[in-house]
């Protein structure tokens, strides 16, 4: 088939997030200007840089207690601070627990039982069990054509690394299982890996 957004799929569900998976999931922790502490889940996430390292990550709804955001976007343009956890699959049900639009003076690491500890570059908490967190200094939001549309990019001031995800002196993605989103209500674990080198540059 083959249809232009503008013009509607036709379909029972919008078939967009299922086409770009899977998407790594960034769990946003972040605190507001008045000390309210705030984690949730955001699958438009990546990294976008090596040096110095770089990530973004986008809201794309809005809260009726927060200006045309949601409570992470509106703290992270507030403080200039966020930190993103890396969600494991063990983790998946506080995660999913953390997505639900809790009013803005509610902790969501209380709410899904979570246990926070404090970053060590910026005033934030982070999840303290979590495979890996970088903590980031917001460099840029970015707005995107849509109402609620905004993409948040941030430099990593510090890296925590979990010590049992370290293998050989690599970070061993296969020793935590790495959730990602797909489509719809899907989401999919990472359980093995393979290594491809890449081709040598071709002789002219």
């Amino acid at each position: 088939m083959f249809y232009r957004p503008a013009d509607g799929h036709g379909l029972p569900h919008n078939p967009f997030n299922a086409i770009v998976a899977p998407r790594p999931i960034g769990w946003i922790s972040s605190r507001s200007a008045d000390d309210h502490d705030n984690i949730a889940p955001y699958s438009f996430f990546n990294a976008v840089a090596y040096e110095p390292p770089q990530v973004m990550f986008a809201s794309t709804s809005a809260k009726p207690d927060q200006d045309g955001t949601k409570d992470t976007m509106a703290n992270i343009r507030d403080t200039g601070v966020f930190c993103v956890n890396i969600v494991e699959y063990a983790m998946r049900e506080a995660m999913n627990a953390t997505a639900a639009a809790w009013p803005a003076d509610v902790d969501e690491f209380t709410a899904a039982g979570l246990e926070a500890t404090p970053c060590e570059t910026i005033p934030c908490l982070r999840v303290a069990k979590a495979p890996a967190a970088l903590e980031c200094k917001l460099t840029q939001i970015v707005e995107l054509p849509g109402n609620t549309n905004l993409v948040a990019f941030g430099e990593v001031t510090g890296v925590h690394l979990r010590d049992d995800c370290m293998t050989d002196d690599y970070f061993d993605a296969r020793a935590f299982k790495p959730l990602a989103r797909m489509g719809y209500l899907d989401y999919a674990v990472v359980e093995d890996t393979f290594p491809m080198p890449r081709p040598p540059a071709p002789q002219r």
